[in-house]
């Protein structure tokens, strides 16, 4: 099974811009497909937003940016993990790191 993160974001957040320098680098270093969604870009949104709707039903516990693991992102996705907000690279590596490690990635 291949794993993504989902990373959704605003253009206009600093936060999520900053960890642009780092973040996928990170994930594919990690073996995770990445896949950037910029909430103003209607074509990527619509494409992923069920699977940030199943986690976040009405957006409001989200944080700038989230991140979203899961399988299959393209197909019957299983949600196996998230990481919320901004971190440094070293932080956000364990993050990930961490929901790699969980049993629910190991399905």
């Amino acid at each position: 099974m291949s794993l993504a993160v989902i990373k959704f974001s605003s253009e206009e957040c600093g936060i999520c811009h900053k960890m642009s320098f780092y973040d996928k680098k990170v994930a594919e270093e990690l073996g995770l497909e990445f896949i950037d969604v910029k909430m103003q870009d209607t074509a990527a949104y619509r494409k992923y937003r069920k699977i940030l709707l199943t986690q976040y039903p009405d957006k409001s516990e989200m944080g700038w940016p989230t991140y979203i693991i899961c399988n299959s992102p393209e197909g019957e996705f299983q949600i196996v993990g998230e990481v919320k907000g901004g971190h440094p690279k070293g932080e956000f590596r364990s993050r990930l790191q961490e929901v790699l490690n969980s049993p629910a990635s190991q399905n």
